[in-house]
């Protein structure tokens, strides 16, 4: 999300309009259902809280994915599992050392270890222009990112000085991840091979001065990556109640990722589940594909595979909504040296849509935070979304964006509101309510 498009790049409460009846569509809920609902949001987000770790193929992923598919089964839909291969790494040490300094570190995938003795060499700082001020031969290069929501090593800040540090002979690469939390950001990967040639780490930025002031001193450190690596089952399911019609309504949604992903993933599961409990009693005139993937934090991985084999055709789906990250994640306030919660919605959540839709989504998600300006999706995509569209689905929609604790292990219950999270998904039930009944302008018919 650092380039205009991936691809080529919820305190909104406003009273949502009413949609009128239609055949097969019953009208959205109003908003005093909306607070009674959020009893059963609030028990979705602690039930996939509660799983932990969300790493593709561990147990919390494998956990999660058999609750929302059985989910599913109770609602009728017929579900099909479909396995994916995911890479793996169980640390046992993983740290940097300099003199008497120590800090721990994240291991980024797909790991490249260092063995028990770990990488020795002298820190060299590279700064966020990717430029050192002393030779990379034999260094520890220490990669001083720019602030910001980091999410991905594929971004070229990232990648490029990495790359380059490898390039001019470094043993090994840590990567400063300044961001808004001054913690470690883990970073998505291409999960089919390694990125780079060599060992690569991240290190929060609030342990990073005594390894600044190494570089400064010319001083050397030792990089630890040990543990367990390798590749682990873990599976993307789809399910189906096909109506015998002629058109498809897909939705999906990712569940794994680095952490417990709690705002990150949380509203986005939520809100599956509730256009799942929805559309399998009021959408009668489509047949409806509810689509859950794993292998997420792998740059899309088990998405490609579901599109590969378990996806309904392009030429046969009428529209696709996924709901990525930061659906509906909670907004903080930095205050006197510390972060407090607030009770609004983090505005970094963008709403990518077909052209066509453009009229509908600003309508529709009018006073809804982040969402109220939403870009067409030849413009502005991101993550499995790209999938989608690369794969040839004409009308789509996607929710995706960067709260302040993505991918950091503090994101927690803390950071996502259940009565935000119902509001959201509220919305975009209006909003697939006016798809399906073909209303480009969002106007009340």
């Amino acid at each position: 999300m650092h380039e205009t498009s991936r691809r080529s790049f919820l305190a909104g409460s406003a009273a949502l309009p009413a949609a009128a009846a239609l055949p097969g569509i019953p009208s959205l809920v109003p908003m005093t259902e909306i607070r009674a609902a959020t009893d059963t949001v609030a028990a979705d987000l602690a039930r996939y809280i509660g799983f932990g770790g969300k790493q593709a193929g561990g147990p919390g992923d494998i956990a999660c994915g058999n609750w929302l598919a059985s989910e599913l089964q109770r609602l009728g839909f017929a579900v099909e599992r479909q396995d994916v291969s995911t890479p793996f790494f169980d640390a046992e040490r993983c740290e940097l050392t300099s003199g008497a300094a120590k800090a721990p570190v994240w291991p980024q995938p797909i790991v490249t270890p260092t063995g028990p003795d770990g990488v020795t060499g002298t820190v060299v700082r590279v700064d966020p222009a990717g430029r050192s001020d002393f030779p990379l031969e034999n260094a520890i290069a220490l990669i001083d990112l720019p602030f910001g929501r980091w999410s991905t090593a594929l971004a070229k800040p990232i990648r490029e000085p990495v790359l380059a540090a490898f390039a001019a002979g470094a043993k090994a690469a840590i990567i400063v991840t300044n961001g808004p939390t001054g913690k470690v950001i883990a970073l998505n990967a291409d999960g089919r091979k390694a990125m780079f040639p060599g060992p690569v780490a991240v290190l929060a930025p609030e342990d990073a001065q005594p390894f600044l002031a190494a570089a400064a001193r010319r001083e050397a450190a030792t990089l630890h990556l040990v543990g367990t690596g390798g590749r682990r089952p873990a599976f993307n399911f789809v399910g189906r109640i096909d109506r015998g019609k002629d058109r498809w309504l897909a939705v999906s949604t990712p569940r794994s990722g680095w952490y417990g992903c709690a705002a990150e993933r949380g509203p986005g599961i939520a809100t599956w589940l509730w256009l799942a409990r929805w559309a399998s009693k009021a959408v009668q005139d489509h047949n409806l594909a509810f689509i859950c993937n794993s292998g997420h934090e792998y740059e899309n991985l088990g998405a490609a595979e579901t599109l590969k084999a378990t996806a309904p055709k392009p030429a046969e789906t009428h529209f696709w909504l996924h709901l990525g990250a930061n659906v509906a994640g909670r907004d903080w306030h930095d205050a006197a040296g510390s972060m407090q919660p607030l009770p609004s919605i983090d505005p970094q959540r963008f709403l990518s849509v077909s052209r066509s839709l453009l009229p509908l989504a600003r309508s529709g998600f009018a006073g809804h935070v982040g969402l109220e300006t939403p870009y067409p999706s030849d413009v502005l995509s991101a993550g499995e979304l790209n999938e989608v569209i690369g794969a040839g689905y004409q009308t789509v929609a996607g929710v995706f964006g960067i709260h302040r604790f993505h991918h950091v292990a503090q994101d927690d219950a803390r950071c996502v509101d259940a009565h935000n999270v119902a509001v959201t998904a509220a919305g975009f039930q209006l909003f697939l309510e006016r798809v399906l009944r073909g209303d480009p302008s969002g106007s009340a018919a």
